[in-house]
């Protein structure tokens, strides 16, 4: 059985309003469950690639990462020790952590407004990524004032930076309570351990008893997408991973991914990323050329 995680405990060091911790090694933060809490959470993955689950959104991320998710935005962990990172730093706080009013000042209107976009989850790139991701990993090693003046001009950088993608793009992420939390996350653990393999719909209700049509309305309730849907577009990532850091031949990268009809993991993967296969590979190729 996965681990069922309820609401993740943070607790800021003595002195300190918001949480900054710094993992030097990527497989050092590995909490790969699927776990959600009140704090707001910025994230900083320097190199390295890997997936990305938050809220309803399934993509691959290459050459780090740079997240902001809003409050209560159900998620996975961002490394594990594949993902080939040098380090990952991550701020959490309270959206009222400067008191109940200070986000209301005309000063911080900005930062108001992109703390409020964040329940969506947001992913940065560019310059953007690298330069304020260097500002989040100096807030390590700041004493408590230097935190969160930094803080503060980090998150209004990030209100400036027009290079953003809204990760959740179709409408609030996700509404969760502990209960819910649980369950999706011994789906979508299942899912994780066996996508190479057909999973039948009897298989995954039995694994969470409910009956197949009780489990199919509570999943498109909740992920506003059918299980099957969900699982391609797990697998859908793990090839785009697949064909972006191996020299795998497209269609083994389809049977590795778990589909097992090559005309099938076609379409799948075009109408989950707007191209095909190999026009992704291609692209993503002269990505690395040009960079």
């Amino acid at each position: 059985m996965p681990n069922k995680p309820s609401l993740e405990q943070i607790n800021p060091a003595f002195g300190s309003s918001f949480l900054v911790r710094q993992y030097n090694q990527s497989c050092e933060n590995t909490l790969a469950n699927w776990h959600f809490h009140p704090e707001v959470e910025l994230i900083y993955v320097k190199g390295g690639t890997g997936k990305r689950h938050i809220g309803r959104h399934m993509s691959y991320f290459n050459d780090g990462d740079l997240v902001l998710m809003g409050a209560n935005l159900p998620h996975y962990g961002f490394t594990d020790r594949l993902t080939g990172n040098s380090s990952e730093t991550v701020v959490q706080f309270r959206q009222d952590f400067l008191g109940d009013t200070f986000f209301e000042i005309p000063e911080m209107n900005g930062i108001k407004k992109l703390l409020e976009l964040s329940k969506k989850g947001l992913a940065f790139h560019g310059g953007t990524k690298e330069e304020v991701g260097k500002k989040i990993e100096d807030l390590a090693h700041k004493d408590q004032f230097g935190r969160l003046m930094g803080l503060i001009n980090i998150l209004q950088e990030l209100y400036l930076s027009k290079e953003y993608t809204v990760l959740n793009a179709d409408g609030v992420a996700m509404t969760v309570d502990a209960k819910d939390n649980d369950r999706m996350n011994e789906v979508y653990g299942y899912v994780r351990k066996h996508y190479k393999e057909h999973i039948s719909l009897d298989e995954i209700a039995e694994e969470v008893n409910m009956t197949v049509p009780a489990f199919c309305r509570y999943f498109k309730k909740i992920s506003r997408k059918t299980f099957t849907k969900f699982v391609n577009e797990y697998r859908v990532v793990h090839a785009s991973k697949l064909l972006a850091e191996t020299s795998l031949q497209i269609t083994e990268v389809s049977f590795e991914s778990g589909f097992n009809n090559f005309s099938h993991f076609n379409k799948s993967f075009k109408e989950f990323t707007g191209k095909s296969p190999s026009a992704y590979r291609k692209e993503f190729k002269n990505i690395i050329v040009e960079g």
